[in-house]
């Protein structure tokens, strides 16, 4: 099941670019491991100087985008344990910019927040060691979407990937 990727039916089309970045092959906790393991050697090799970087006066700074990784990964892991659990309440959504103006992350050093994310994401990681076999084509509803346990654990591992792709093409090259 986890070395599977989401059938279409599982998710809806605007997810669809996100999931579609994830590996064709290989379990999604294995694969949440070794990103986590990338993003951590990746971050932890930038100077304080580069974490304030924008591109672009409007555009986040890696810290700003550090933070909506890690916001992104609470929300979005604790959709998956809702939905694995079974809930049958429709979860909100959420809007990114706001939470990132909110968060107010350039108040706090970079090596500040690639803790945060570290410890986030070994929430997450160990969320989806524990999940059952049978829960991950269990389903549930955020903002009037539907998707399986498995799409979100995919969706999770594509939205990082999709930032990845973003901080080393217009941050880092």
């Amino acid at each position: 099941m986890l070395n599977q990727r989401p059938e279409p039916n599982e998710y809806c089309e605007f997810q669809r670019g996100y999931i579609s970045l994830v590996p064709d092959e290989g379990d999604l906790r294995e694969i949440l491991r070794k990103q986590t393991e990338t993003v951590l050697r990746l971050l932890t090799s930038l100077s304080e100087e580069q974490g304030n970087y924008r591109y672009a006066p409007e555009k986040w700074s890696i810290k700003e985008m550090l933070g909506h990784l890690t916001d992104n990964d609470r929300i979005m892991s604790y959709r998956l344990l809702c939905f694995a659990r079974g809930e049958e309440a429709q979860l909100p959504g959420y809007e990114e910019k706001d939470y990132v103006a909110a968060g107010s992350f350039d108040r706090f050093t970079l090596a500040e927040m690639v803790g945060h994310y570290r410890i986030v994401r070994e929430s997450t990681q160990a969320l989806l060691d524990s999940i059952a076999e049978e829960a991950w084509t269990r389903t549930g509803r955020f903002a009037g979407v539907q998707m399986t346990v498995r799409a979100q654990a995919a969706l999770i591992i594509g939205h990082e990937l999709h930032h990845l792709q973003v901080l080393k093409e217009r941050y880092l090259n």
